[in-house]
């Protein structure tokens, strides 16, 4: 599942020596190799992607459409649509989604819930994870 380039456009790039202290809020792709200490979101209305690579740190909560997660989020994640966790991804927080992939090796700490019907792809039945995969 790994092995595949995702298509996913980016417009916004955080770099691998930039910090951000604060909020930020975008539309389109926002690509995170860098930290940001804040809440990430993206408008409502857009199909936005937030990707973060291995070195990548969120330390606040994540709203966007879809998330691609190779790096480190500290909060928690909503994701409307679909939620990819890389084989060294870590989230410690709730993880709320649309649709789910994970790597062997993904770490969750925290509940996954799948995204009321409308909102999401999900069957909005909860599941419940706290074990570390891999």
């Amino acid at each position: 599942m790994w092995t595949r380039k995702s298509q996913h456009k980016i417009d916004t790039l955080i770099g691998p020596t930039a910090s951000v202290a604060g909020n930020v809020e975008f539309e389109g792709g926002l690509h995170v190799d860098g930290r940001i200490t804040g809440d990430v979101r993206a408008g409502s209305s857009s199909d936005s992607t937030l990707s973060v690579s291995e070195g990548g740190l969120i330390e606040g909560a994540v709203e966007v459409a879809n998330v691609i997660l190779e790096g480190t989020v500290r909060g928690p994640i909503h994701a409307r649509g679909r939620v990819a966790l890389g084989p060294k991804s870590r989230a410690f927080g709730d993880v709320y989604y649309g649709v789910i992939e994970m790597a062997l090796g993904a770490e969750i700490m925290g509940k996954l819930t799948p995204a009321p019907r409308g909102e999401g792809e999900g069957s909005g039945k909860p599941v419940k994870s706290e074990a570390k995969l891999g």
